[in-house]
């Protein structure tokens, strides 16, 4: 029942869910490789800038590491993430005929893609019923008592036998935005927030 609530209200409270302004695969497996360790307001138009010059996986595996280090350099570790983007992107050329894969096991060979990323993939992307867990999913889910675990992949799991299988691939986008303004990591705003009568408030 606390987990139906749960969903309802994240639901009632961002009734668009969580808007990709692009779900092909493509894009959001890059997109997802920018965004980590950075905030979403950076890795959006940062991702726009890149896919403006080079909006395939072959004109990004013939860019040169300095032209995508130019487009992304707002980005977190961009220097690191501007050459796994083209070895990401030539790997996809090379071994899946420029088609980005839509199996867990497949996309976890790709140089810089964890289980986060590669959920999101699948999930917004190719729409399957998975649990993408990122720093937001793993501290509110770990606040509201739905689990008690130590690192994301953990959380995954431990989300998967408490959450009905039809929210799995929406509740992370629904937690990044109720995290982004309301349970955030620091200063959260539990005056203002709907789950007041059922939250624990394990902060």
């Amino acid at each position: 029942m606390f987990v139906e609530e749960l969903i309802s209200r994240l639901r009632e409270m961002y009734p668009g869910g969580y808007f990709h302004v692009n779900r092909d695969p493509y894009y959001m497996l890059i997109s997802t490789v920018l965004s980590q360790r950075t905030r979403d307001e950076v890795t959006i138009p940062a991702t726009r800038r890149l896919f403006e010059e080079f909006d395939t996986p072959q004109k990004m595996a013939e860019a040169s590491v300095d032209e995508i280090q130019s487009l992304i350099m707002d980005v977190g570790f961009y220097r690191v993430k501007a050459q796994r983007i083209i070895d990401i992107s030539r790997i996809i050329l090379r071994d899946y005929r420029g088609v980005v894969p839509d199996s867990m096991n497949e996309l976890l060979k790709l140089p810089g893609v964890g289980r986060k990323t590669a959920n999101c993939v699948l999930g917004y992307a190719y729409e399957q019923d998975v649990i993408a867990v990122d720093t937001h999913v793993h501290r509110i889910s770990n606040r509201l008592g739905l689990v008690k675990t130590s690192d994301p992949d953990e959380t995954e799991k431990e989300l998967e036998k408490v959450l009905p299988k039809y929210a799995w691939k929406e509740i992370n986008g629904l937690m990044v935005l109720f995290g982004q303004s309301v349970c955030r990591p620091v200063g959260p705003k539990c005056e203002e927030c709907i789950m007041g009568d059922i939250c624990p408030k394990i902060i």
